[in-house]
């Protein structure tokens, strides 16, 4: 059977039964369009490819259940949704990054006691971390390199980049969760301090 020349709605039955070929042409199909809409949003290749990969991820595994009228409706739309998601993931680990950096400025300001217990507790999560993970923190958040940067200097993927920032931000949020008591701490000794 020639693939190419089916439907998209023939496609779509074929794939309902778990048919890897009417996959692969959809995939062959789509796969490209659905990247450079992806990134005339986001403007970043990696998160344009890996949002277009979790739409056709999410579309085979999920082959019999989805009711799909327009197929190119429906891949673009589901293209914009993981965009969204990417953006608020990006967004959250930003703001988590920020709310750590302002706590840390003002227990410089009001109390350098507190900081240097904070700093050590910084330090001691860093030591934690792979080393690999700790220099592109260190790149990231120290030497205010882009994701681009850092991947050209140690010649990985920027995508490599993200993944490892993300691990080590998620890394810390678990240990500060664990150990929120300290953090706690910190804010009411700074705040009965003012």
């Amino acid at each position: 059977m020639k693939y190419s020349a089916l439907t998209d709605q023939q496609l779509l039955t074929l794939l309902k039964e778990a048919n890897k070929d009417a996959f692969a042409e959809i995939y062959n199909r789509y796969w490209n369009n659905l990247y450079w809409s992806a990134y005339k949003i986001i403007k970043n290749e990696s998160v344009a490819q890996d949002a277009v990969q979790e739409v056709f991820i999410a579309l085979w595994q999920r082959n019999a259940e989805v009711d799909i009228q327009t197929l190119n409706a429906y891949l673009h739309q589901a293209v914009r949704f993981q965009i969204l998601k990417a953006i608020k993931k990006q967004k959250a680990d930003e703001q988590f990054y920020s709310r750590l950096v302002n706590i840390t400025a003002n227990i410089v300001y009001e109390n350098p006691l507190l900081f240097k217990e904070q700093e050590s507790l910084l330090k001691d999560i860093l030591d934690t971390l792979p080393e690999d993970c700790r220099l592109i923190f260190h790149m990231s958040r120290e030497e205010q390199m882009t994701y681009k940067q850092i991947a050209l200097q140690l010649n990985i993927s920027e995508k490599t980049v993200e993944k490892k920032m993300t691990f080590c931000l998620k890394h810390f949020r678990q240990v500060l969760q664990e150990n929120k008591h300290i953090l706690m701490m910190v804010v009411l000794v700074i705040s009965l301090a003012k």
